[in-house]
C-alpha cells in the first residue's frame, strides 16, 4: 500500500486539502487547513471516508508543495489527518511547516509510531487496530468514538494510559447520535472528568 511513498516523506499521497473550521474536540470552532492523507489498515466499519482507505488511488503529492499551499490561507494551523496519518514518516511536512510558523495538530489512530512535530496530538484510538503505548502518553487529547455502551469501558482502559494533563472527550459516532448522545450525556455527568466532543462541522453544513 505504501511501497511508492518514499521514507523520508517527502511525497505524500494526498486525498484532499482545504480550509475549514475545525468541527470536533478540544480545538473545535478554530479555522484550520486540513491536509487528509490515503492509506488506512485500520478499518473501523462506520468510517466516513473509506474512500481515504487506498494509498494508492491518491496522487503521491510533493510534502513542500503542501505547504505551500497551506500557507496560501489566513489561519496559520494544520490539521494532518487520514486515513491513518502516521503510516508515513511526517518529520519533513512538519519541519517545513514549523519553519513557516505553522501550528501543527494531528489526529490519529496510534497504531503506527509517532513522527512529526506536532503543537497538538489528538489520539482516537480504534478497536480494529490498538494504538501504541508511547503515544498515549504523548496525546494532549483522547477522543474515543462512542459506537454502543461497552465503549464506555474501553475508552477508561485508555483514559488511564494518557497523561494526567491530557483532555478527554467522548463522541456521538453520527450513525448512531441519536441512541448515544444520551448514554453520553449521562456518562458525562457521572464521570465529569470526561467532556463531551461532537461533529459541529456537520451541523454546520461544512467539510
Amino acid at each position: 500500500m505504501t511501497a511508492q511513498v518514499p521514507e523520508d516523506g517527502t511525497l505524500l499521497p494526498l486525498m484532499e486539502e482545504f480550509y475549514t473550521i475545525q468541527g470536533e474536540g478540544y480545538n473545535t470552532g478554530k479555522a484550520a487547513y486540513f491536509i487528509r492523507l490515503g492509506g488506512c489498515d485500520v478499518g473501523c466499519h462506520w468510517c466516513d471516508v473509506k474512500e481515504s482507505w487506498d494509498a494508492s488511488i491518491h496522487p503521491l503529492t510533493s510534502a513542500d508543495q503542501i505547504v505551500t499551499n497551506a500557507l496560501q490561507f489566513p489561519a496559520k494551523t494544520v490539521v494532518v489527518t487520514g486515513g491513518e496519518p502516521l503510516i508515513y514518516n511526517l518529520d519533513y511536512l512538519t519541519a517545513q511547516m514549523k519553519e513557516k510558523g505553522v501550528t501543527t495538530f494531528i489526529e490519529t489512530s496510534g497504531a503506527y509510531p509517532l513522527s512529526g512535530h506536532w503543537d497538538w496530538i489528538c489520539l482516537s484510538p480504534k478497536k480494529f487496530k490498538a494504538p501504541q503505548p508511547a503515544i498515549a502518553q504523548q496525546a494532549h487529547e483522547l477522543k474515543v468514538i462512542v459506537f454502543n455502551k461497552s465503549d464506555f469501558d474501553w475508552a477508561e482502559q485508555y483514559a488511564e494510559l494518557v497523561s494526567p494533563g491530557c483532555k478527554l472527550y467522548l463522541q456521538p459516532e453520527w450513525s448512531k447520535a441519536k441512541e448515544v448522545t444520551p448514554l453520553i450525556i449521562d456518562y458525562v455527568m457521572a464521570n465529569p472528568k470526561w467532556e463531551i466532543s461532537l461533529q459541529t462541522h456537520k451541523y454546520l453544513n461544512i467539510p
